[in-house]
C-alpha cells in the first residue's frame, strides 16, 4: 500500500490525524488542498471567488492524478488528507478504489464536528463560509455522507483523541 487517504467532513480532523498518524508511521503528509494551492498559485478560497466550484474541482481532480502518480511511479508512502468535498466526486472515487491506497472515512456526529469547526474558527480568527447556519452545515453533512461511506474503513471519532485515532489506524 502507498497510500492512506483520509476522507470525512470539515472538522473531522483529516489534517491533525493525518499528520500523527504520517509520523508514526515514518511517511509523508500531504493535504491535497496544499496541492492544489501551490499548483494554481491561488488560494481554495480565491479559485472558488475567481473561478467557482467546478474549477475548483477540476484542479482538485488534476491535482488528485498527479499525486496518484506520483505514488504509482514510486513516491515516498503518503498519508493524505482529503478535502471534505473531494471523495464525494465520483471521478475522484473511481480513482482512489483503482489504486493502491485504503480511504479511511473520519466519522462524527454533525453537532461534534460543528462544534469543532466554531472553535477551530474562532481560535484562527477565521470564519468559514459554511458556519453561517447550522441547519446548512447539517444539509451538507448529511448529503455528503453517503459517499463517505464507501471508504474502505470507517473510524469514528466521536470524543476520542488524535493518537487514539492514529492508533487504531496504524
Amino acid at each position: 500500500m502507498q497510500a492512506v487517504f483520509l476522507v470525512g467532513f470539515m472538522g473531522a480532523g483529516k489534517t491533525t490525524v493525518g499528520q500523527v498518524l504520517a509520523e508514526r508511521l515514518n511517511w509523508t503528509f500531504e493535504d491535497l488542498d496544499d496541492r492544489i494551492v501551490k499548483r494554481e498559485r491561488s488560494s481554495i478560497g480565491e479559485i472558488f471567488r475567481r473561478s467557482g466550484e467546478r474549477a475548483f474541482r477540476l484542479a482538485e481532480h488534476a491535482a488528485l492524478r498527479e499525486l496518484l502518480a506520483e505514488l504509482s511511479a514510486g513516491a515516498n508512502r503518503k498519508i493524505v488528507a482529503l478535502g471534505g468535498g473531494a471523495f464525494t466526486q465520483k471521478r475522484n472515487t473511481v480513482l482512489l478504489q483503482a489504486g493502491c491506497s485504503a480511504t479511511v472515512f473520519l466519522s462524527a456526529p454533525v453537532e461534534e464536528l460543528w462544534s469543532r469547526c466554531c472553535e477551530q474558527a474562532a481560535k484562527c480568527g477565521v470564519m468559514r463560509p459554511l458556519l453561517k447556519s447550522m441547519n446548512q452545515f447539517r444539509q451538507l453533512h448529511d448529503s455528503r455522507r453517503r459517499s463517505y461511506l464507501e471508504a474502505s474503513l470507517t473510524v469514528e471519532t466521536k470524543g476520542r483523541t488524535v493518537h487514539s485515532i492514529a492508533e487504531e489506524m496504524e
